[in-house]
């Protein structure tokens, strides 16, 4: 059966991106350009983002205009990003640009994933919307030396310790990889 899982990169102090929706401040830290290939998940069919996560590596990555590196990163991966806006989507790509909360939506994306894991790469209020309908088994956080002023939340949600089981804690580089299951509310 197939898990949903969150697996992101945070700051100290618990933010994904900067005030300018940039991923930038990560790919500073040393080390952070050839990530350990054991932190990424496995056996992923479906990769779920927000708009802004998707707009920064389509851009940061030059994507519309160099479409073959988007089947070199993810080849035989659908992904779903849920957002209001008509984005450029990568030649080849399969990118499929949703509008509608996560709990209308999560039926389509189980289907597409089949046995495979479905990947939440971001953004907090996205992941806010599993945690909402008890639909992430695994929350996965690679914890950065860095911090930031301001920007976008990890999790702009209250979720109680009872929710959450440490399975993994070590240290992955310059980077402390943290590993909860969640339990189910209720």
């Amino acid at each position: 059966m197939s898990e949903i899982i969150f697996d992101a990169a945070v700051s100290l102090n618990g933010f994904l991106a900067d005030e300018n929706h940039s991923l930038q401040w990560l790919f500073d830290v040393p080390g952070a350009q050839e990530p350990d290939p054991a932190l990424l998940p496995h056996n992923v069919g479906v990769h779920v983002e927000g708009a802004n996560t998707y707009m920064w590596m389509v851009e940061n990555e030059d994507l519309i205009e160099n479409p073959q590196k988007w089947q070199e990163y993810y080849p035989g991966v659908t992904t779903y990003v849920f957002t209001s806006r008509n984005l450029p989507i990568p030649e080849g790509a399969d990118v499929r640009l949703v509008n509608g909360s996560v709990q209308e939506i999560l039926p389509e994306i189980r289907q597409v994933a089949g046995e495979q894991n479905i990947w939440v790469l971001g953004g907090g209020e996205l992941l806010g919307q599993f945690f909402d309908i008890d639909a992430i088994d695994t929350l996965a956080l690679t914890v950065a030396p860095a911090a930031m002023s301001g920007g976008a939340p990890l999790l702009p949600r209250t979720i109680g310790s009872e929710r959450l089981e440490l399975t993994e804690a070590r240290q992955a580089g310059p980077f402390a990889r943290l590993v909860y299951r969640v339990k189910r509310n209720g």
